[in-house]
């Protein structure tokens, strides 16, 4: 059930990205933010239902909320035209708990590629809170860009992995993961300053992650 809402965030991050990108209309974005959002509160509800006292379970579900209630927010503010820095400021709280979430995949559930995929959302989610929280409007296309690293790398391809029963927890798929995530966050930034290309056109400033 989780990998099937994982599948969804990959899409969801996608349009944003694209949205932040200058791509895609803002307004445009909302619906997937919300049907996305929605689910991503639905399937962690349905998990704690049947997790009973499952630490584990219970610990898995409540890391589903953070992203479910990002996409909500994302959705409800692009609809309403709210101001962006609430969406900044829970996305440094998501980032913060993302750390946390990463350390248990790592010494708790012994799964550490989900370890390195939660600090990739860590970092992308902190780059929300630059943008949207504290207005750092030059890093918009970076974010941009990390956000489409992060639909395809950390998002899309474990779904699809995790569905066809191809996932491993093996600490050289963990390595791989962190190694290509982290080459892709240094040379997207020189290329993505102000001036390069690539951020919101004009007129069309980024409304959201």
């Amino acid at each position: 059930m989780g990998s099937v809402g994982l599948l969804y965030v990959g899409a969801v991050l996608f349009v944003n990205a694209m949205m932040l990108l200058g791509r895609v209309e803002a307004r445009s974005a909302a619906p997937i933010n919300l049907f996305v959002g929605a689910m991503q509160v639905i399937l962690p509800t349905l998990l704690l239902v049947a997790a009973g006292t499952d630490v584990k379970l219970i610990s898995a579900a409540a890391g589903i909320y953070l992203f479910g209630f990002t996409y909500l927010y994302v959705g409800i503010g692009l609809l309403a035209g709210l101001d962006n820095t609430g969406v900044g400021w829970f996305s440094l709280f998501v980032s913060f708990s993302a750390i946390i979430f990463a350390l248990i995949n790592f010494f708790d559930v012994d799964d550490p590629p989900f370890g390195v995929i939660w600090l990739s959302w860590s970092y992308l989610w902190f780059l929300y809170f630059l943008v949207f929280g504290l207005g750092r409007e030059e890093l918009t296309a970076y974010t941009g860009w990390m956000t489409l690293v992060n639909a395809l790398g950390t998002v899309t391809m474990p779904a699809f992995l995790l569905l066809t029963d191809n996932y491993t927890t093996d600490t050289w798929f963990a390595v791989v993961l962190a190694v290509c995530v982290v080459v892709l966050a240094v040379a997207l930034w020189p290329l993505t300053r102000p001036g390069r290309g690539g951020a919101a056109a004009p007129g069309q400033p980024a409304t959201g992650p």
